[in-house]
């Protein structure tokens, strides 16, 4: 490995996106446009992508939500993938000033998985993004760390200390795109939905016949289905927690989440006794 002149070895190139965002990057000869940085068009293009999905992203959109020429975004961010790494760490900005509530190690790792949580509902264009693994952006490992330091103390060795926090990150990220994909299927089935009511309008209008009270049935759960597909010989199973619980007693997709948190919290329990049994 080369080394710089101190005897320190040299700093080696980082792959693009990460160079810009941990300021290795070189200054291009262009000068910078006035009102114009790296910052305000990752800012534009949060915004938009809280507003309308990741589908709305693209240079030219974020170019003309900022009053700029796409060429002009280019000076500071070379393409739409380097973009959306920009976007994904600052989803996580603030990360290093994290305060994890709680007196103990499962307290804590609960409150960063509910962190975690909280930000992708806010921000849940992130579950239609691919995961960087392991995490690199400056502000996703400040987030690592604080999960990290929720495990002082456990007897734990540092790699399973981070088992734990991608065991508990990529549940937390399957919940949030599963619940994300629901509410996008279901804002796609409402806007048909309206679609219909108005032609139907309209056809009432034009003939002069009633469509129907136009009322829209309330969206199926996992158990309503299965109630309509399994029977008891080919799938018991199934059957038996179909009819477990009746619709009134069924748990909300945030408390279906905290319970496989605290499954995944007594694994991590157990893991923990085993270690002091080792030491």
């Amino acid at each position: 490995m080369a080394e710089a002149a101190s005897g320190q070895p040299a700093s080696r190139p980082l792959p693009p996106g990460l160079d810009l965002l941990w300021g290795r990057r070189e200054r291009g000869k262009r000068g910078p446009r006035p009102g114009l940085s790296a910052e305000a068009i990752v800012d534009a293009a949060v915004r938009i992508a809280d507003a309308e999905g990741l589908e709305a992203i693209s240079m030219a959109r974020v170019a003309a939500e900022l009053g700029f020429t796409t060429m002009s975004l280019y000076r500071y961010v070379a393409s739409k993938d380097e973009l959306l790494q920009l976007m994904f760490n600052a989803s996580a900005l603030g990360a290093e000033s994290i305060v994890l509530e709680g007196d103990d190690w499962r307290s804590r790792l609960r409150s960063w998985a509910i962190i975690q949580r909280d930000m992708l509902d806010l921000h849940p264009w992130i579950t239609q993004m691919s995961m960087p693994a392991p995490p690199l952006a400056p502000n996703s490992l400040h987030f690592v760390e604080r999960g990290l330091e929720a495990l002082d103390g456990t007897g734990l060795a540092e790699t399973e200390k981070m088992r734990v926090i991608g065991l508990l990150a990529s549940y937390t990220l399957s919940e949030g795109r599963m619940a994300n994909d629901a509410a996008r299927a279901m804002a796609a089935a409402q806007a048909q939905e309206g679609q219909a009511q108005e032609g139907q309008a309209q056809a009432v209008t034009a003939g002069g016949q009633s469509g129907g009270d136009g009322g829209q049935a309330p969206p199926l759960t996992f158990e309503d289905l299965l109630r309509e597909l399994v029977d008891e010989r080919t799938y018991p199973r199934l059957y038996r927690l179909a009819w477990a619980s009746s619709p009134a007693e069924s748990w909300s997709e945030r408390e279906e989440y905290l319970a496989g948190v605290d499954l995944i919290l007594d694994g991590v329990q157990a893991s923990i006794d085993r270690a002091k049994r080792r030491a």
